[in-house]
């Protein structure tokens, strides 16, 4: 007796995966992506195709490509703060606080270079999705609460003064610029003129350690 073929439409069925947390699967890969091939190179389809699902899942979990870009810029926020708050419990080292807020950033973004870049490309993500929204809020309110001790208002939002603010301002400005420069390649130069086995984060660790500038009259 002859052997019984399936029906076409089962033969065709499309192959199921089985993930555990498929939007963190997702993530992952459009991480992987982002580290591999840049910004340039990472979209739903790349995502659904590193992760080995439907080109059609990240669009059901995320939206559209600002969706996923959101979500994942969100845990670079989580992992800022992350390593910010390591740093805080680290030794002293002659730096108070706010210096190793500063030296944290600075150590986060020469691990995560690509992910920090999409972190503050704010033409591609969507800064009212909520996971977005609180994950740079918390970031954000590390660098307020130990930079100006500032007491919280009935909408829990941190009371600045203009001093307070200008101090916030000043030092996220320094760490900041100092991180651009690095991720473009422009303090090698510097740091290869430099007596000693200098890199990057000696060299904030040294900025951090100058003794603050007189204040003005």
């Amino acid at each position: 007796m002859p052997a019984t073929s399936k029906p076409a439409t089962e033969a065709a069925a499309p192959q199921r995966y089985h993930h555990g947390d498929l939007p963190a699967a997702l993530l992952q890969a459009a991480e992987t992506i982002l580290q591999r091939d840049g910004l340039e190179g990472l979209t739903l389809r790349a995502a659904a195709r590193e992760a080995g699902v439907s080109h059609a899942a990240p669009k059901n979990h995320f939206g559209d490509i600002r969706g996923l870009l959101s979500e994942l810029a969100a845990i670079g926020f989580r992992r800022l703060r992350a390593t910010m708050t390591a740093e805080l419990t680290a030794p002293a080292g002659g730096h108070g606080n706010l210096d190793k807020l500063g030296i944290g950033y600075v150590k986060f973004a020469k691990a995560n270079p690509a992910l920090f870049t999409l972190m503050f490309r704010s033409e591609r993500l969507d800064f009212d999705r909520p996971a977005l929204k609180e994950a740079n809020r918390g970031s954000f309110s590390m660098l307020s609460s130990i930079a100006a001790d500032a007491a919280d208002t009935a909408t829990g939002a941190p009371a600045l003064s203009v001093a307070q603010a200008a101090h916030i301002a000043a030092a996220w400005s320094l760490v900041h610029g100092f991180v651009c420069l690095m991720l473009d390649g422009r303090l090698r130069p510097l740091l290869l003129q430099t007596a000693g086995d200098l890199d990057e984060i000696a060299l904030i660790q040294a900025i951090m350690s100058r003794p603050p500038s007189a204040p003005r009259a």
